[in-house]
């Protein structure tokens, strides 16, 4: 059961952590705000490296054990992984209103779903099954809301930047799983954080050299940036804390996980004073039936 409280904890955070990025964004440099998020993760778990090393910390949840070159090969592809939805996902939630963007991210576990069926065998029972159809019906309905809004799901392109943010996080999530049979998430979580950050900053630099549109673009400094690496890494090491767990099933996680769209609505009918809410709040309910029924075939 431990599993299941780490990856509600983890969603409560992601939720505060969409709050904070959407803040962070409005009227700002997305690549420029992505680097800082990076490296001020990196930052946050670089002390637990260089500790580990110098044998301050020699054991425990945040002793990180050396690895050989083809982990690391490993840990960099996860950060190929995560960037590349990161991009996507900021991209989106700049030009959407985040009570749109959190939803449209719910369908994530659905492939994880589809994903962990096929390539682990997870199997679900009749509890998880209704939770997971409740949350996929959400979906639906969020798309109506939208058009309420003038946004088409199927013709917006901000839209299908967040799906692609999505399909990546998905992928991530699977390979997450992979990751956590055979290492610590204290190695995970600090080495792939610390490669994204020297990616992000290659990609910046790459397109300040040859993109005039993007040194054009300025970076303003707010205090909700450096809240996002704060709340994303708490909700990350909560997530491959719970994955760390033998009995510990990638398809109910990423479900749970996805209950941060129920903090992000919060947020957005009381901070950010977004539109259409009582439609929308019928698709959150959903979500939160959907999470229940969840807990409840997890017990």
């Amino acid at each position: 059961m431990m599993w299941v409280v780490l990856a509600f904890m983890s969603a409560a955070l992601l939720g505060c952590y969409d709050f904070f990025k959407k803040v962070s964004l409005r009227s700002n440099s997305v690549v420029g705000v992505l680097f800082l998020n990076t490296l001020f993760s990196a930052l946050l778990f670089l002390p637990f490296i260089l500790l580990s090393r110098a044998g301050v910390i020699t054991s425990g949840s945040l002793y990180v054990p050396q690895a050989g070159v083809e982990t690391h090969l490993l840990l960099l592809l996860k950060a190929v992984i995560v960037l590349s939805s990161w991009l996507c996902g900021y991209i989106g939630i700049k030009h959407l209103p985040i009570t749109i963007v959190s939803p449209i991210q719910s369908t994530r576990p659905v492939l994880v779903l589809l994903g962990a069926l096929l390539l682990f065998g997870e199997q679900l029972n009749a509890y998880q099954w209704v939770g997971v159809l409740l949350a996929i019906l959400s979906v639906f309905l969020l798309s109506k809301s939208g058009k309420r809004e003038g946004i088409y799901f199927v013709h917006n392109r901000w839209v299908v930047f967040v799906a692609l943010a999505a399909l990546f996080g998905a992928v991530s999530a699977l390979y997450d799983k992979f990751l956590m049979h055979t290492l610590q998430p204290i190695l995970v979580q600090s080495w792939f954080n610390l490669y994204q950050c020297l990616l992000m900053a290659l990609l910046m630099l790459f397109l300040n050299l040859f993109s005039p549109a993007q040194r054009a673009k300025k970076l303003y400094w707010r205090w909700s940036i450096l809240l996002i690496s704060l709340f994303l890494g708490a909700a990350d090491f909560c997530y491959f804390s719970a994955l760390a767990q033998e009995d510990a099933l990638i398809s109910v996680v990423s479900m749970i996980r996805r209950g941060n769209v129920v903090v992000t609505f919060l947020f957005g009918a009381l901070l950010l004073h977004e539109k259409n809410l009582k439609s929308k709040a019928v698709d959150i309910l959903l979500i939160l039936i959907g999470l229940f029924f969840l807990y409840l075939g997890s017990k």
